[in-house]
């Protein structure tokens, strides 16, 4: 029985050198994989002309560059795309391109599902699958660079507004965020190899400062990423408190917000920027009243950040709503009064469900989220039908405290 072949996606630039020499072939072959596969995006081992004959016929036998299947492509009206790719055994992930005008971001998936399950996020409602490899992670950034590279809209783009320095590179894609499916610091070793490769200079050689790691506050990995991978980082903190942020984010339960801030503190002289990221979904009626931005002005304010604040989008499971255009502008308003540096995210791809927190793919849900909640939701049901409360007394629920209701709310 044969060996199944290698997929070369799935080596960083050591781990590339390492699988070279175990072949007893020259180091400097795998500096010109390298630049095949990432640079110029070839697949067929056949067409990597400047590799020795004896050389291609090793790796015909051995290896591949396996790419993620697409099983949907779709287009928003504001140029957003959306791509949802086939990671095997009924698991799908997605991935979103976002053009501006002086970048390309491209959010990738590290998981399929997430087990996190924050309360405002379509993902974690889809429950957890598996780990993504380094190469499903990686092959989401080489799958969207080389075929947007062959998309007029990408490419007049880059013409009329250059990324600086990037002018003649012909590269797509500027800006990376781990902010697709999954939490990236639950896959660690699988995420810091893609990292990896995308910062090498003979693959993809993005910027620190340009590629994001978004984490839900996983504390000893964001210790572990300040050693071994410092890029930019993005919490997802969501809350002024502990007793809200359990609710919304259940990761808190194990990771209190002393310990989170304590770890960003400590990740902040390695960051490629002077600061870090906070980010914070605006729910109506939940977190974004004028005493918790006051809060969040307390709980932040030693800490070089900035907050990022991301108006919810709305999926039918969650129970949320998006807060007003105006409670946002007053809560934005308290923090910039306050001296704290804060954006208000534009909204982007929502018309294709391509927006922050939309993102759900189709996952085979080992954890069974969505069979507890189903049964959960059945139960609370019959309770409900058999409750006699007035019309009054269940409309009066909504306008509980925030936190209570969120118990309550399915």
């Amino acid at each position: 029985m044969t060996s199944p072949r290698v997929n070369l996606l799935d080596f960083d630039a050591d781990q590339m050198a390492a699988y070279v020499a175990g072949l007893n072939e020259k180091p400097f072959r795998a500096k010109q994989l390298m630049q095949w596969i990432h640079q110029r995006g070839v697949a067929d081992i056949n067409d990597m002309s400047d590799l020795a004959k004896s050389f291609r016929a090793t790796l015909l036998d051995k290896a591949e560059v396996l790419s993620l299947p697409v099983m949907k492509d779709e287009h928003a009206t504001d140029g957003t795309r959306k791509w949802l790719l086939d990671v095997g055994a009924g698991n799908a992930v997605e991935s979103v391109f976002i053009p501006e005008d002086d970048r390309g971001t491209l959010c990738i998936s590290s998981q399929a599902g997430c087990a996190v399950n924050c309360r405002f996020c379509s993902t974690g409602r889809q429950g957890f699958s598996r780990n993504l490899t380094s190469g499903e992670i990686i092959g989401q950034l080489w799958f969207a660079e080389h075929l947007l590279r062959s998309d007029p809209e990408a490419i007049r783009r880059i013409e009329k507004y250059p990324t600086p320095g990037w002018e003649h590179t012909g590269r797509v894609i500027s800006n990376v965020v781990m902010m697709g499916m999954g939490e990236p610091l639950l896959n660690y070793d699988n995420v810091v190899s893609a990292l990896r490769l995308m910062l090498d200079d003979r693959a993809y050689g993005l910027s620190r400062r340009r590629v994001t790691v978004s984490t839900s506050g996983v504390v000893p990995m964001i210790d572990r990423l300040a050693q071994d991978c410092p890029v930019a980082l993005a919490v997802s903190l969501h809350a002024p408190n502990d007793a809200l942020r359990d609710q919304l984010v259940p990761l808190n339960q194990k990771y209190p917000l002393h310990e989170l801030l304590a770890a960003c503190e400590r990740y902040l002289p390695f960051a490629p920027r002077d600061f870090l990221t906070f980010e914070y979904c605006m729910l109506d009626g939940v977190n974004d009243s004028d005493i918790q931005a006051k809060e969040l002005v307390r709980l932040l304010r030693n800490i070089k950040c900035k907050i990022n604040l991301i108006p919810f989008n709305p999926f039918p499971e969650s129970g949320l709503k998006r807060s007003s255009d105006q409670r946002i502008h007053a809560f934005f308003g308290i923090l910039l009064d306050a001296g704290m540096v804060a954006t208000v995210r534009k909204t982007r791809g929502d018309d294709i469900a391509a927006a922050c927190g939309q993102l759900a793919g189709d996952v085979v849900d080992r954890t069974k989220v969505r069979e507890r909640a189903l049964h959960k939701a059945e139960i609370e049901l019959t309770e409900l039908e058999s409750d006699e409360d007035t019309d009054e007394e269940l409309n009066a629920r909504s306008n509980e405290q925030p936190i209570e209701w969120l118990k309550k709310l399915n």
